[in-house]
């Protein structure tokens, strides 16, 4: 009798790696509760539709590397290959379309049948997080200092770079593809057979290409940034700014991209030098369209997935281990627009000493009170135009209406000592 194995592309997690595994997601999942983020568990299986829909037909996802198969029933079934779409089915299929923003982290396993090296797997495991129905550039920049917070906890931020950019707005996207489509199609003999469908179908995979002779094709082609309206210049400027406002160190790669059409504005990947070609540990961006696509509403979300066996072989690279708990959870309240960046600042300055915090933007004072309220949490913390201009804020005790003025640089060891 031949030896047994497991399959190839899948290997089985033992106790040892199992500690650390547990360790690690529990600590990416305490830095999301401190922004408000709650757990989704989804099916490992959907109808093929759900990610057919969404990856593309034409997607080396969906024709090369999809798990699908029919059922008894009859029906054609895929085992996930990423966990958005679901998350998305799930918002729209459990009438959760009012319920904004939705705020979800996820992990476990994912499939895609590609060929099995270091650090990719044909059943990997993936943590992420997705915050829907948010359309402010803020969103983009507590996303991705969530992002940065998280690879923290477990001890490999030091060890990775954020590179960010922008593919604009929708009519951004419409005119760089336009432009893309005139410099490729003079040049279309030059093309690999997979960038030349690409061509008629998603201009902008061309970019993602790995082909030796299309990324020299790739290297002189049109910028995005060139195409940009005003609109989406603006927000890509916010995003940068308030990035560096919190001390967040980045860099724009102009070439980095997203093929899928639903994608918009921000993308952002973290990656280290410290796994040979496996670079990316971290990646994510905005999906303004992707819920329409699926038949709900016409809504914004933003997210970022990372591949835990990736994280994992970081962590034991630099020899390094998870920790970190949340403690109180605070509601900053900036009054009006101009003191958002500033709640912004103070929200992560909170979250950064281990202090659960939302910021909540939306609508008028009243209804920034409700919402403060239903986030259950135990204070509010006011910022009106006074408060911005004298370094201060009001720090409101929900359960007995108690208000105080404190210095926000004083704000994180008060709470600490309740």
């Amino acid at each position: 009798m031949s030896k047994l194995q497991p399959v190839r592309g899948t290997h089985d997690i033992l106790p040892q790696e199992a500690a650390q595994r547990r360790a690690a997601e529990q600590a990416l999942a305490q830095v999301c509760a401190l922004y408000g983020y709650g757990e989704i568990q989804t099916p490992v299986f959907e109808f093929s539709d759900v990610f057919h829909r969404t990856l593309g037909d034409t997607s080396d996802v969906v024709t090369k590397e999809t798990y699908t198969f029919t059922d008894r029933g009859g029906e054609s079934i895929t085992l996930r290959p990423e966990f958005t779409a679901g998350v998305v089915r799930a918002l729209i299929s459990n009438g959760l379309q009012e319920q904004l923003p939705f705020k979800v982290w996820y992990h476990g396993p994912a499939f895609r049948y590609e060929r099995p090296q270091k650090g990719r797997l044909r059943q990997f495991h993936q943590f992420g997080a997705e915050c829907i129905g948010a359309e402010s550039p803020l969103a983009d920049v507590q996303m991705i200092a969530m992002a940065n917070q998280a690879l923290a906890a477990i001890g490999v931020a030091g060890a990775t770079v954020l590179e960010i950019n922008s593919l604009g707005d929708a009519q951004s996207r419409l005119n760089y593809r336009a432009a893309l489509v005139t410099y490729f199609n003079s040049r279309k003999n030059l093309l690999s057979e997979d960038s030349k469908m690409r061509l008629e179908k998603n201009p902008l995979r061309i970019l993602d290409s790995k082909d030796e002779n299309d990324r020299q094709l790739i290297a002189s082609a049109p910028r995005g940034h060139d195409y940009f309206t005003s609109e989406a210049k603006d927000f890509f400027a916010e995003v940068q700014e308030s990035l560096s406002m919190l001390g967040i160190a980045h860099q724009v790669n102009p070439r980095l991209v997203r093929g899928l059409d639903y994608y918009s504005h921000t993308v952002f990947e973290f990656t280290t030098e410290a796994l040979g070609s496996q670079g990316t540990v971290l990646a994510g961006g905005r999906y303004d369209r992707l819920v329409a696509m699926m038949g709900g509403h016409n809504l914004p979300g933003v997210g970022f997935a990372a591949g835990m066996e990736r994280l994992l072989a970081l962590q034991e690279a630099l020899g390094v281990s998870a920790g970190e708990t949340a403690r109180v959870q605070v509601a900053v309240v900036p009054v009006d627009e101009p003191q958002e960046r500033a709640g912004l600042e103070l929200a992560q300055m909170l979250r950064a000493g281990g202090i659960a915090s939302e910021l909540i933007t939306r609508g008028n004072m009243g209804k920034k009170m409700k919402r403060a309220e239903k986030t259950g949490a135990a204070f509010v913390a006011i910022l009106g135009e006074t408060e911005l201009q004298t370094g201060h804020v009001v720090l409101k005790t929900l359960a007995d209406g108690k208000q105080e003025i404190h210095a926000r640089s004083d704000l994180v060891q008060y709470l600490k000592t309740l």
